[in-house]
């Protein structure tokens, strides 16, 4: 971990690949990402940690599966499909166990906290395709200036 302040536009200009997240620094056992990322990522799930989202710049829309009152199948049955848009700048929270599938058709640089080794395609995804990192995020190397 850097002792030094870091620069994301620095960070994110170091590395080319996309859904590769890099991992900036740490706060206490959470890592703190960032990622390029451009179409589609995977449906999947983080069953014991909420992910939180920050654009750094672009548009970032999220797809949700939520669960309604009860559980799939419970007295409150599904709670459906929604989406959310995070223009440059917005936050969001995907709670845990939110099925999810991020994407940005135009391309975004994204911020993420998630705790250290928590799997880029969650504990439950769907195939995942070539374009998509499976990653527990990559060490950033040393940002240009």
């Amino acid at each position: 971990m850097s002792t030094e302040p870091i620069e994301l536009e620095a960070a994110l200009a170091s590395f080319t690949a996309l859904w590769s997240p890099r991992i900036v620094t740490r706060v206490n056992d959470y890592d703190v990402r960032v990622a390029k990322v451009e179409g589609d990522h995977v449906w999947h799930a983080h069953d014991d940690t909420d992910e939180f989202f920050l654009v750094i710049d672009g548009e970032l829309t999220i797809a949700l599966r939520e669960v309604g009152p009860g559980g799939p199948g419970g007295p409150g049955g599904p709670g459906g499909e929604r989406t959310v848009t995070l223009p440059k700048g917005a936050v969001f929270v995907v709670p845990r166990g939110t099925e999810h599938k991020p994407s940005s058709p135009g391309g975004a640089s994204i911020l993420m906290f998630e705790p250290t080794g928590t799997l880029s395609v969650g504990d439950r995804h769907e195939t995942v395709p070539s374009h998509v990192d499976a990653t527990t995020g990559h060490a950033l190397t040393s940002p240009r200036p």
